[in-house]
C-alpha cells in the first residue's frame, strides 16, 4: 500500500536531476560560445565635416557585411578641415581611444596613422601610390599592418589633362596648384608635363605652402587658363580654386561637379569606403591586413556639368558626354 508513493518520489527525483543535468549542459554551452564583440573603428582624414563621402562609403559597406552600426561596431570621427600637420595629433587620439582598426582617407591621415601605430591595423582610401609614399611594401604584399585601396591618381592626372583639352580645345595655358608636401600630386608632375607637352599646353606649376601662398598662386590666373586641381585637399585646395578661379577647371572626382565644377575625372570617394569596407571586414573576422593585396579604385567616373560649361562659353563635345557617367545639368 505504500510502494506507490516511492516509485512516485523516485520519478520526481529523476525528473529533477534530469533536468538540473540540462541546465548545467545548457551553461556550459553558453560559455563555450563566444562574446559579442562591438569593434570600435577610428576614421581620419582632413575633411571639413564627419560625412565625408568615402566614411559614408565605409558605413554602407560594413552594413552590407553585416557589421550594423551600434550593434557591431561604432566609429570614432576625427577630421582635421585641410589643416597641415592636424592629422598627427588626431592619430595619436584614436590610439589613445583604443580602436580597434582606422580608416584613412588620403597621404596626410594615412601617414600620420602608420606613424602613431604600428600594431593597430590601417585601411586607407584615396592614396594614389601607397608604395612610392612609403606606407606598403608592394601592393600584392603590404606587410605591415596597412592596406587599403589606391585611387591610382598619379596615372589619371594626364587623362584630367587630356579631357581638360578635349573640351577647351583653344586651350593654351594650364595651372596645376598643390600643396608642396603632397607626395601624391609631386609624384604625378612627371607624367602631367609629358601630357602637357604632348597635348601644347604650357604647364604653370605652382606648390604652395599656406593660404598665403594659395592665395597669391589663384590671382595669378588669368581669363582663358584652366586648372588642374590637386588630389590631395590639403589647405582644401580644390574647394579654393572652385570658388576663386573662374576658369575651365579638371578635378579629381564627381563630387566637385556637383558643386559647380566644369569636368572631372577620377575615382568615385563613396565607392573607394564601400571597397575598403570588404577589407576591412575581412580583418575584423581575423585576417591580417599583410596578407590583403592593396586594391585599385574599381570604379573611375567621367563627370561634366553642362550648365557650368554653357556659363563659361563652353560646348561640350558628344564624345565627352557619351562617355560621361555623371551628367550634371
Amino acid at each position: 500500500m505504500h510502494s506507490a508513493p516511492r516509485l512516485f518520489s523516485l520519478s520526481s527525483f529523476k525528473l529533477r536531476a534530469a533536468a538540473l543535468a540540462f541546465l548545467v549542459f545548457a551553461a556550459s554551452v553558453a560559455d563555450a560560445q563566444p562574446a559579442h564583440r562591438l569593434y570600435k573603428i577610428g576614421v581620419l582624414n582632413e575633411a571639413w565635416a564627419a560625412n565625408h563621402p568615402a566614411v559614408d562609403g565605409l558605413k554602407e559597406g560594413l552594413r552590407e557585411q553585416g557589421f550594423v552600426e551600434g550593434r557591431d561596431v561604432t566609429y570614432e570621427v576625427r577630421f582635421t578641415k585641410g589643416a597641415p600637420g592636424a592629422t598627427a595629433a588626431a592619430a595619436e587620439e584614436l590610439v589613445k581611444a583604443g580602436v580597434d582598426l582606422i580608416f584613412t582617407s588620403n597621404e596626410p591621415a594615412t601617414l600620420a596613422a602608420k606613424k602613431a601605430t604600428q600594431s593597430i591595423p590601417v585601411v586607407f582610401t584615396l592614396v594614389g601610390d601607397p608604395v612610392l609614399t612609403g606606407m606598403v611594401a608592394s601592393l600584392a604584399r603590404p606587410g605591415g599592418n596597412l592596406t587599403g585601396i589606391s585611387s591610382r591618381a598619379t596615372e589619371l592626372a594626364p587623362k584630367r589633362l587630356e579631357v581638360l583639352k578635349t573640351l577647351v580645345t583653344g586651350l593654351k595655358r594650364v595651372w596645376f596648384v598643390y600643396h608642396s608636401s603632397d607626395i601624391t600630386d609631386t609624384a604625378a608632375l612627371p607624367s602631367v608635363r609629358d601630357a602637357a607637352s604632348r597635348l601644347q599646353l604650357e604647364l604653370m606649376v605652382r606648390p604652395v605652402n599656406d593660404a598665403a601662398d594659395l592665395e597669391l598662386a589663384l590671382k595669378e590666373i588669368k581669363p582663358g587658363d584652366a586648372v588642374l586641381a590637386p588630389a590631395v585637399d590639403t589647405l582644401d585646395i580644390p574647394a579654393a580654386i572652385l570658388e576663386a578661379a573662374k576658369v575651365p577647371s579638371v578635378f579629381p572626382a564627381a563630387l566637385w561637379v556637383g558643386h559647380g565644377a566644369l569636368v572631372s575625372y577620377g575615382p568615385d570617394f563613396r565607392a573607394q569606403g564601400v571597397q575598403a569596407a570588404r577589407l576591412i571586414a575581412k580583418i575584423l573576422r581575423g585576417a591580417r591586413p599583410q596578407d590583403l593585396p592593396v586594391e585599385g579604385a574599381e570604379r573611375i567616373d567621367l563627370a561634366v556639368n553642362v550648365n557650368t560649361a554653357r556659363q563659361q562659353g563652353l560646348t561640350v563635345p558628344p564624345k565627352i558626354l557619351f562617355r560621361a557617367n555623371v551628367v550634371q545639368r
